[in-house]
């Protein structure tokens, strides 16, 4: 009789996390699915420098947009800002083709802050001027490096004669 009474107790804990974790898994995967295809293409190169790492253990993916941004320069030029998260999975560092599908996300580490701005050509991100990829931990993100992120992605605009990224209107 205590033994049944025990699982009834546990069992709505039990299927609440569960519930949880698909929840949190769904909403990802959606987040990454809304984002318009420049933005997830500087994701991904987000993700590859930062699974790349040699310090990282675990496969990092798209967690959560903070921040968007965008100037359309003219002549199919664009510059864009982007602020996210990327969260640690279950999955090694190294997984092929890996996706919130089958690499769960890991609910014992702190994401990643990222901030990226790029300048594309027809829909395709340049190597010149360099792509700025900024991720680093969010416990560790300091108000200066804030700053220099935003003033870094100034400049790469400033210098094709456009206006401020920052200053343009995006949505959040």
């Amino acid at each position: 009789m205590r033994e049944e009474c025990l699982k009834m107790a546990v069992l709505p804990r039990v299927v609440f996390f569960i519930a949880v974790v698909i929840f949190n898994f769904s909403e990802a995967q959606n987040e990454f699915a809304k984002l318009p295809e420049s933005y997830r293409k500087g994701v991904r190169l987000a993700e590859k420098q930062v699974n790349s790492h040699n310090g990282v253990q675990h496969h990092f993916l798209f967690f959560k947009s903070l921040k968007q941004s965008s100037i359309e320069a003219g002549y199919n030029v664009n510059y864009f800002y982007h602020h996210f998260y990327l969260k640690a999975t279950k999955c090694s560092r190294g997984t092929e083709n890996a996706d919130s599908k089958t690499c769960v996300f890991r609910n014992d580490r702190p994401v990643i802050d990222c901030a990226m701005c790029y300048k594309t050509f027809n829909g395709e991100i340049l190597m010149e001027p360099k792509p700025y990829i900024h991720c680093i931990y969010k416990p560790a993100l300091t108000q200066e490096m804030e700053s220099s992120r935003l003033e870094h992605c100034n400049s790469m605009s400033f210098s094709s004669g456009t206006m401020t990224l920052l200053a343009s209107i995006g949505s959040e």
